[in-house]
This record gives C-alpha cells, structure tokens and sequence, in this order.
C-alpha cells in the first residue's frame, strides 16, 4: 500500500488572519505530528506561504487526521484567516522537501 503525501502552503490575511492561524496552526500540527499513522510532519516558511509537508502511512490515515476535531475547526475558518494551495498524492517512498515543493509549485490546487 502505498503512502500518502500531502503539502500546503498558506498565506495568512493581515495581522488578526495571522494571529488566528497561528492561534489555530499550531495545535493543529502538534495533532498531526501525534496523529496515528503520520510519518513526516514538518513546516518551513517560504515567499510569505507557510508550508506543511506530511507523510502518512497512507491514504486512510491522513482522512482520519482530515476529519478530526482540531483539523475540522481549523478548515471552518480557513478561508477568513489566509488563502493558499494544496497537493496530496501517494507515493513509495518519502520525498525530498524539494521535490514536495516542486511538485506542489507543479500541481496544487487552490483552497
């Protein structure tokens, strides 16, 4: 079974869209980092998009992630708070940050 990566990149909405994703963002990760089945979860911050790499073990886990309660609360104000992309695909082995990123610059969607 294959695993699954999953990349975004945010912007946030001025100064109160920026505190609230953070407010927000950083439980967020920390779940995620703890989520059953997450194998990579890290960020880094480039061109003023704040980005998140994960890997899961595969598809099913990232949707449990997906629809968890912190996850959930975090989506419902999405789109107040920053404007961004995402791109999720499986894979057979880990990818580099690069190669995530330059598939994601490639690839992603709007959200």
């Amino acid at each position: 079974k294959a695993m699954y990566v999953s990349v975004t990149g945010l912007k946030t909405k001025g100064l109160v869209g920026w505190i609230r994703f953070w407010m927000l963002a950083i439980p967020a990760f920390r779940a995620a980092q703890k989520a059953e089945g997450c194998l990579i979860c890290e960020t880094k911050t480039l061109n003023g998009y704040h980005h998140t790499f994960t890997v899961w073990k595969d598809k099913t886990s990232m949707m449990k992630y997906r629809a968890s309660p912190v996850h959930l609360k975090t989506m419902k104000v999405f789109s107040q708070i920053a404007h961004g992309k995402v791109y999720g695909y499986e894979a057979n082995n880990i990818p580099t940050w690069y190669d995530a990123l330059k598939d994601f610059n490639d690839y992603a969607r709007d959200v």
